[in-house]
């Protein structure tokens, strides 16, 4: 399976937990648009012949992007790439960008996969991480993606938000449910290094949940989604039956994708070779390249040996609940996983971490809990 990732890199307004390569300032949206334009069929020209069974617009913020503007681009991704007639097309989009006339625009092209950004259902909650929009207007916007033709739709939500409690975790996913979302990722907070946010926590001016209050959202939260009728495929993703994310599942079982736009990451198989390569993260770089007419890329193509793409297959794979596919590893590295890993996988069996069922290798719930030290097992073995 091979997948296509475009990168928009704007936003109406940053968020105070973001450290994403993206921008409030569109002075050069437009420039952007046209030299991501001359990057897919520059990419297209160089790169071996794919079928692609997913496309994904994230950001930033892609519903930002005027009309118009996402018909182009997916009408040039589908006139330089092989783009399958049934492929998995998302556009991730936050409330307070969409349109009526966006939204029609989508359906229209083709999109037929909406993620919305939501964190939470708690207005305070919202405007204290800097988001620009309230749960009135994800709702409103959610309505009108149905009205419009949208019959997938995916929100994602955050807990560990500074102030939040168990009880805002769980008001959040019950809306959700009630409103009939078809997909639901729920993400514990990382507060990194450089944003506004971490900035306030260092110096005392914000505070984040207790460990333990925020292991109950998780614990809690899984439980009643699984309830609800979502069911847990990932550590931190929840669908009803069918709606699973093709995109990001191929990303999981260490697929093939290319990577377009602003500091956008890719992996393929090229003459029998693992290859991973990555655009600039520099805004001016980038237009550069499209000025020259050259691919900006950061840096040339790293060659990944075997060992490593087995271990990373490993490592995305134990990310889902259904495990590694024994049968495809086989296949692909031309050895079994007890063969690759027996050591770690024999550990991880007496600790009640891991289990082999109906053709998978797969972590318990109390091993995806531990999934960092679980890793570890296979990087020693």
């Amino acid at each position: 399976m091979s997948g296509l990732y475009v990168h928009i890199p704007f936003c109406k307004a940053k968020c105070r937990y973001c450290d994403f390569v993206s921008f409030a300032d569109h002075d050069c949206m437009g420039d952007y648009c046209a030299a991501l334009l001359k990057e897919i069929r520059l990419s297209a020209a160089a790169l071996p012949k794919r079928e692609y069974e997913s496309v994904f617009f994230g950001g930033g913020t892609p519903s930002i992007l005027p009309v118009g503007a996402i018909s182009l681009l997916l009408h040039a991704l589908k006139e330089s790439f092989t783009v399958l007639p049934d492929a998995e097309i998302t556009i991730e989009a936050n409330p307070g960008t969409l349109t009526e006339e966006k939204l029609k625009e989508y359906k229209a092209a083709g999109i037929n996969r909406l993620s919305m950004g939501l964190q939470s259902a708690n207005d305070a909650l919202l405007e204290n991480v800097g988001r620009i929009h309230r749960y009135r207007e994800f709702v409103q916007n959610y309505e009108c993606a149905r009205a419009a033709g949208f019959d997938n739709i995916s929100a994602d939500i955050m807990y560990g938000l500074p102030g939040q409690t168990v009880k805002d975790h769980m008001d959040t996913i019950e809306a959700l449910y009630r409103l009939g979302l078809d997909h639901i990722s729920a993400y514990s907070l990382i507060v990194e290094e450089g944003t506004p946010l971490y900035t306030d926590i260092i110096g005392g001016a914000e505070s984040l949940p207790a460990e333990d209050d925020a292991y109950l959202m998780h614990k809690k939260g899984m439980e009643f989604l699984e309830q609800l009728g979502y069911h847990r495929y990932e550590i931190s993703n929840y669908a009803k039956p069918g709606r699973e994310s093709r995109h990001n599942v191929n990303y999981w079982e260490n697929g093939e994708y290319l990577g377009l736009g602003l500091n956008s990451h890719s992996a393929m198989r090229i003459e029998g070779q693992w290859l991973r390569f990555a655009n600039t993260a520099s805004l001016p770089d980038y237009l550069s390249h499209s000025a020259r007419g050259v691919r900006p890329l950061a840096e040339p193509p790293e060659i990944i040996p075997e060992k490593e793409e087995m271990f990373e297959t490993v490592m995305l794979g134990l990310r889902m609940t259904k495990g590694v596919d024994e049968e495809n590893f086989r296949k692909r590295f031309g050895k079994s996983m007890e063969e690759a890993y027996g050591d770690a996988l024999l550990s991880l069996r007496e600790k009640g971490w891991l289990l082999r069922e109906n053709g998978f290798i797969r972590l318990t719930e109390e091993g995806l809990d531990f999934q960092n030290e679980a890793l570890m097992s296979f990087l020693d073995d």
